[in-house]
């Protein structure tokens, strides 16, 4: 009895943690296959597959766990002007217990080509979120605590971000800030809600990805890939994975993010075009003991542009 009491307590106190921060803080949701996602971390990704592509990224994050994160996103994105240009449209959703929010961008490149391998982009993302916190259907153990009991917060904000993307047929590297505006909300010591929109360079996530193809024979292919993400007066934090692609078909591998998880993956490439993929991760933390771990799976497909065929593998 001790125990169940012991462990609600704990669960009672990391959600309170995590409402806290997803209403305070400037933040992104984390994926184990980022890859897929890229796009939405970097607006230069935009055009970069040379063809339309579109990506779907569902994940369920420590399952059985209260409240737990559970977050979608879908992009597309293609080059227009004989691949001089790429635009993108990212679409998030996320709940992580009473708290839900989905942001919508648009994403814009400008791709130069440095040599007959690389090109460089340089990218702008603009859109905006919506934050909606159902504090009402908490419930309260002070029942005359009116902002719990007769308060949904709400929020509608925008943002903006830059970044940059270079990138060969075996090769990739990222610089970008998604996200410059700090939007957050709080209640006031008069029990209103205020809304707060701040230009605050301490509050700026940098991300850096890099990531390579390596050929060791006609059946296998590796991929080593990594992500840092640098946030002022906070822990650095990095995930770094690799892939195997077995004849040209499986794709399996192994990540890990820095104090949080371990993570597997496993992956069909259907065609030079689909893929299928699916990760499970193993918590590194306390919260691992309540939950059984988080899944993830992502869609991927590149379409041709008229009679021009994709006929490669898209790595990056």
């Amino acid at each position: 009895m001790m125990k169940m009491k012991y462990m609600k307590s704990r669960i009672i106190i990391i959600l309170f943690m995590l409402g806290m921060f997803a209403s305070k803080a400037q933040y992104d949701p984390s994926f184990t296959q980022y890859m897929f996602n890229e796009m939405f971390i970097n607006p230069a990704y935009a055009g970069s597959k040379d063809a339309m592509a579109v990506n779907l990224l569902h994940r369920q994050q420590w399952v059985n766990f209260p409240g737990r994160p559970i977050t979608t996103t879908f992009s597309l994105h293609g080059p227009l002007m004989n691949n001089k240009m790429g635009l993108g449209l990212s679409v998030l959703n996320e709940s992580i217990g009473k708290l839900t929010r989905n942001l919508v961008y648009g994403s814009y490149s400008y791709r130069v080509k440095t040599d007959k391998k690389g090109t460089l982009a340089l990218g702008l993302n603009a859109g905006f979120e919506n934050q909606v916190n159902k504090l009402s259907e908490l419930k309260a153990t002070d029942q005359g605590d009116v902002q719990i009991s007769q308060n949904t917060p709400s929020m509608i904000a925008p943002n903006f971000g830059f970044g940059l993307f270079y990138s060969t047929k075996k090769f990739y590297a990222g610089l970008s800030i998604p996200r410059i505006i700090d939007n957050s909300y709080m209640f006031t010591n008069g029990g209103s809600f205020k809304q707060s929109m701040k230009f605050n360079v301490q509050t700026f996530t940098y991300y850096f990805t890099i990531g390579r193809v390596f050929e060791v024979n006609e059946y296998l292919k590796i991929k080593p890939q990594a992500m840092v993400k640098m946030v002022e007066n906070a822990p650095l934090q990095y995930e770094m994975n690799v892939n195997f692609l077995i004849k040209s078909l499986i794709w399996a591998g192994l990540s890990y993010r820095s104090g949080s998880n371990v993570s597997v993956i496993l992956g069909v490439q259907v065609n030079p075009q689909f893929i299928v993929s699916y990760s499970y991760d193993y918590g590194l933390n306390a919260i691992q003991q309540y939950s059984q771990g988080s899944h993830e799976i992502a869609l991927g497909y590149v379409f041709s542009y008229k009679h021009k065929k994709v006929i490669t593998p898209r790595y990056f």
